[in-house]
């Protein structure tokens, strides 16, 4: 009753313009997934300074082949176990004094060494740049080892399925039962203590979590429309494999890959820490903690700064692992 009986004028009523240009126009910009994923990993601070720090590192690590303080294996007990010490700063544990003594007293003002020296006189800080770089040298390698081998016994496993994915997995569970301490003994059994043995212990069982996760994902892809159309039109299994399932499974190996590296680099310093790694005088972050752990409550440095740069890289390399992960994830809003 209310609106039959309520007059309205003309002029009530106002006149709006619509503009069809205005409302076709996309608000968002058009961003492929790779382009999407990075605009996300930006937003993440943690995970963009822990880039920018492994790359200072990496660097650094790198420039020591050339340019380096001083000869990492050069040894005199002229200056064995000193403190560290920064020309033109007074300042406790930089000014090498040490239980109130100048170490350093008679050598002259042009010797000094910014990390210490170790047991045998040798340079601190340049055998912690060899041993981040040989430590970041196998942790790589052995990674590639694990990105080839697992992604396509993972492909070749989800792909084929049936009998053929039965008996590779059995193969799965019976590499990851044997402990890698085993696999280690005895690579150091065929081989000589080194790089070598390291890196194929960690190689022969370190991929078995990569062909896990390609396998659960592959078998979810491999049904997918993309998938079924180009076995319609009569691809290879090669070519789909190549050009369908590896770029779609390219963000789950990019976060698997960024997990693997400081693993591989954990377990290089167990080996070389417990003595079944990298014989001397070889540097790595595993033979300069077990260096430094015997001088720890005399010498605490010799510990501490291999120690702090080894924390580094594990935070480093989780914490871009875990922007990464969030970043692929199209679920996630940041």
């Amino acid at each position: 009753k209310l609106m039959a009986t309520t007059k309205l004028s003309p002029e009530a009523f106002k006149h709006v313009k619509v503009n069809a240009a205005e409302q076709e126009r996309i608000a968002t910009p058009a961003l492929t997934f790779t382009q999407d994923a990075i605009r996300r990993l930006k937003k993440n601070k943690a995970a963009v300074i822990s880039l920018w720090v492994l790359i200072i590192i990496g660097v650094i690590s790198i420039v020591s082949i050339w340019l380096s303080p001083a000869n990492p294996n050069k040894q005199s007990l002229n200056y064995s176990n000193l403190p560290p010490k920064w020309p033109g700063i007074d300042l406790p544990g930089l000014n090498g004094y040490m239980n109130g003594q100048n170490k350093y007293a008679g050598m002259g003002k042009n010797v000094y060494f910014l990390l210490g020296t170790d047991y045998l006189g040798r340079d601190l800080l340049s055998r912690i740049m060899v041993g981040t770089r040989v430590s970041l040298f196998i942790g790589i390698v052995a990674t590639f080892f694990d990105l080839t081998i697992g992604v396509f016994y993972g492909i070749i496993s989800g792909w084929r399925g049936g009998l053929t994915d039965t008996l590779m997995q059995r193969v799965i569970e019976i590499i990851s039962s044997v402990p890698n301490l085993v696999v280690v003994i005895l690579m150091l059994l065929v081989f000589k203590p080194g790089m070598t043995s390291i890196i194929l212990a960690i190689a022969l069982t370190g991929w078995v979590t990569m062909a896990r996760l390609i396998r659960a994902q592959t078998l979810q892809l491999k049904d997918q429309e993309f998938v079924l159309a180009a076995r319609t039109l009569g691809e290879s299994s090669i070519k789909i494999a190549f050009k369908h399932l590896i770029p779609n499974l390219s963000s789950i190996i990019i976060i698997q890959t960024m997990f693997t590296i400081p693993t591989a680099i954990f377990f290089e310093a167990f080996l070389s820490y417990i003595g079944i790694g990298l014989p001397a005088p070889t540097a790595s972050l595993g033979t300069l903690l077990s260096d430094g752990q015997k001088n720890l409550q005399v010498l605490p440095y010799q510990l501490l700064y291999p120690a702090i740069v080894i924390v580094i890289l594990m935070l480093a390399f989780n914490l871009l692992a875990d922007g990464l992960r969030d970043a692929f994830d199209p679920r996630s809003e940041h």
